[in-house]
């Protein structure tokens, strides 16, 4: 992949989550993570340190899925 790919994938993975300014790291990591995204480039669009997106990832596998009632 050359640098010029490289920087187009970081900017639209910066639109995917530009409406969610406000929404936690967490949440940003993983709407970004559907998109195969390394800890190091969601950290560089999050600006967040790398050991911040990989403590929401641990977060993420901890959070309980939520199970449909069946009737």
């Amino acid at each position: 992949m050359t640098e010029n790919d490289n920087a187009i994938r970081l900017m639209l993975a910066y639109l995917c989550i530009a409406q969610e300014a406000e929404a936690s790291l967490v949440r940003k990591v993983e709407i970004l993570d559907r998109f195969g995204l390394t800890d190091s480039e969601i950290a560089k669009v999050c600006l967040s340190p790398v050991q911040s997106v990989r403590n929401a990832r641990q977060m993420l596998k901890k959070k309980p899925h939520a199970k449909k009632k069946t009737l």
